[in-house]
């Protein structure tokens, strides 16, 4: 595991909302459909077993009419603290992991969000692909929905 930081991706924030909000957005559906895609994306979830063990899977729409799937197994739950969970973004990414850290800040949190991949080869090519700015865009997308929406 001495590569680890070779395989991960990481992106952090503060988010200008309580945590126990910011854990609604991860883990109700209703919000999730909100937030987890780039902006400009629908998504649906299909399924949304937030237990470990409990599977999700949410669909994209692409602008080419494709169906984006995205899928996992819930590793690590504590509550208002973390979320880890195997994941697939098919058909781009493959067997990686998602962390969840949050951290209440006051009326904040702060927010890590990390992607483990299998190689550092793997991370890089993902890095390239638009990592950060796939993600980044739905991580504005949720900053917004919580400060105009859930308060």
């Amino acid at each position: 595991m001495s590569d680890l930081a070779n395989r991960t991706l990481t992106i952090e924030k503060i988010l200008n909302a309580p945590v126990d909000l910011v854990w609604d957005t991860w883990t109700k559906s209703e919000h999730i459909v909100k937030w987890w895609a780039p902006n400009g994306m629908d998504i649906k979830v299909i399924q949304h077993d937030f237990k470990v063990g409990g599977k999700w899977k949410y669909s994209m729409l692409m602008p080419d009419g494709n169906e984006f799937i995205s899928e996992g197994t819930y590793k690590e739950i504590e509550v208002f603290k973390k979320i880890i969970t195997s994941a697939d973004f098919k058909p781009m990414t493959h067997n990686v992991e998602l962390q969840i850290h949050l951290e209440a800040d006051g009326e904040n949190t702060k927010f890590t969000f990390n992607v483990i991949h299998d190689t550092p080869e793997y991370c890089k090519q993902q890095e390239e692909m638009g990592f950060y700015n796939g993600w980044g865009s739905a991580f504005n997308r949720l900053e917004k929905l919580l400060t105009e929406n859930l308060k």
